[in-house]
């Protein structure tokens, strides 16, 4: 437990709709099989995220909520190991992601992050 909190905190959260639209469009992004990646410059010394899952993609909200809570933990996993300090991330769920073993969503964020050209 003592492990995950500290990750948790090397780790901010984007909340606001202002910090997704300017990721939406003054940033940069890729698409894998089970999410797509926005990212853009941020001015902190830590990386910040944010999820999102449409309605489009799931119409139920459990299936919205599992999917971000899945992608959260791959946040918290993957991005203070492996990502720029220098960066905002935002991740969106496609319908992939709720099903896809856990090794396929650290993967698929991975290799977003190397062809961002925002690994460490």
């Amino acid at each position: 437990m003592h492990a995950l909190k500290t990750e948790i905190e090397n780790v901010d959260r984007l909340k606001k709709r202002s910090d997704f639209l300017r990721a939406q469009h003054n940033g940069q992004k890729w698409v894998s099989g089970s999410m797509i990646v926005q990212i853009v410059d941020a001015q902190t010394d830590k990386p910040r995220f944010g999820l999102t899952v449409t309605k489009k993609t799931f119409k139920k909200a459990v299936d919205r909520n599992r999917t971000k809570r899945r992608l959260r933990a791959v946040c918290y996993d993957v991005l203070p190991a492996k990502a720029s300090t220098d960066k905002e991330y935002v991740i969106i769920g496609r319908a992939a992601s709720r099903d896809a073993p856990y090794e396929t969503l650290v993967k698929d964020l991975t290799w977003c992050l190397k062809r961002l050209e925002c690994l460490k």
